[in-house]
């Protein structure tokens, strides 16, 4: 019964480990059934299409909408340009932020919706600073100044009782009878 019971469980996670990669794969295909592929390059979005099909000289917009924005018409709009493989637009100088890309074709069509998000600039590298001009004093510590023979004489006399309480300690456990 017991073995029965670990083949079943361990069957189960093998076939949960199977679907896994499907269901990750579920996301982009969805993505791209879109129509539409949205990509962003520093504060730059740009969306590629081919879904759409040229009606009195225009392929259609796309519009970048805010999370405050209902609808096509309240984003910034650019017409698509292009050929009959692929139309493009792009929007420069955009905020960070979240942002949703819709395309409509000329003939009234939605192509596809994709949300994007737009992360800060990369910042710029610090200057760098002129080094000590001494260098680097390692070693040193608390010798780089002069204390006096009064402040070393004390210090010599602390490190010592020390080293003679610790002495009388470990010697007092060795032979408790002792004192």
């Amino acid at each position: 019964m017991r073995i029965s019971r670990l083949f079943v469980s361990s069957g189960l996670a093998v076939a949960a480990a199977a679907a896994l990669p499907l269901a990750l794969a579920a996301g982009p295909a969805a993505a791209r059934a879109s129509g539409i592929s949205v990509s962003t390059t520093g504060s730059t979005v740009s969306v590629v299409t081919s879904a759409c099909t040229q009606i009195n000289g225009s392929w259609g917009t796309a519009a970048l909408l805010t999370s405050s924005q209902g609808s096509f018409a309240q984003g910034r709009q650019v017409a698509l340009s292009g050929t009959a493989a692929s139309q493009s637009a792009a929007w420069s100088a955009v905020s960070p932020g979240t942002y949703t890309v819709v395309v409509m074709c000329s003939g009234g069509s939605t192509a596809g919706t994709q949300s994007v998000i737009v992360s800060t600039p990369s910042t710029p590298a610090p200057t760098p600073t002129t080094s000590p001009s001494r260098g680097v004093m390692g070693g040193l510590g608390g010798a780089a100044r002069d204390y006096g023979a009064i402040t070393m004489a004390v210090g010599g006399a602390l490190v010592g009782a020390g080293v003679i309480a610790v002495a009388w300690f470990l010697r007092r456990r060795s032979k408790p009878y002792r004192l």
